[in-house]
């Protein structure tokens, strides 16, 4: 098996896609933490990349890693040079606690039930998760409910195909059954139910499904 260089060279050679740096840019970092590892997953041009933290501090395994998968090799940089850019996107990295399946590539969800008043269920794999309008609408509060509730995460999306997908979801969202009696729940405890989304340290574990 060649070395990182030595495939870097010969990929070189035939010819791949080597932007400059300014033409190179990572839209976010991901750090995953949890069962006493910690892991990293690049997201760049549509591709998500895993990464451990050492792949991350060797430029030349960093690079050959994000050519095999995404087809573009990062720029070469001077070695302080690469070890400060590498340090300084580490710090910028968004932190999420670890899933057993941290993203779903086929993601898709069973159904969009809607209760009237801007409440909304989604039903994915067996579970319903509640949602409000906003909460809904909002990409990273969509993601981040899916996670903590159903233990997969939603592929990211730029935000005009994700407001295009929650409108055709809302279009052909179907009528849930009126509930009645102690059954039926208010505007007020139906938000209530909702977590705080903003942080992940102030969330409450998922519940264990049986």
């Amino acid at each position: 098996m060649p070395t990182d260089s030595q495939y870097i060279f010969e990929s070189i050679k035939q010819g791949c896609a080597t932007p400059s740096d300014d033409e190179f840019v990572i839209d976010r970092l991901v750090k995953y933490f949890g069962n006493g590892r910690i892991r990293w997953h690049v997201e760049f041009r549509g591709h998500r990349i895993e990464l451990t933290t050492g792949q991350i501090k060797k430029q030349p395994t960093f690079r050959r890693k994000i050519l095999e998968q995404a087809g573009v090799l990062p720029p070469q940089r001077a070695g302080a040079d690469y070890r400060r850019w590498a340090i300084d996107l580490r710090k910028k990295a968004i932190e999420l606690p670890w899933r057993d399946r941290p993203v779903d590539v086929d993601f898709a969800i069973d159904r969009l039930a809607s209760h009237g008043d801007g409440r909304w269920t989604v039903e994915y794999q067996g579970k319903s998760i509640k949602f409000t309008t906003t909460k809904l609408r909002r990409q990273v509060s969509f993601r981040k409910r899916m996670l903590a509730k159903a233990k997969v995460l939603p592929p990211q999306l730029n935000q005009a195909a994700y407001r295009k997908w929650v409108d055709w979801l809302i279009q052909n969202a179907a009528e849930a059954a009126p509930q009645t009696g102690d059954a039926s729940m208010s505007e007020k405890s139906w938000l209530d139910d909702l977590p705080e989304l903003a942080g992940w340290k102030n969330e409450a574990p998922p519940e264990a499904t049986g």
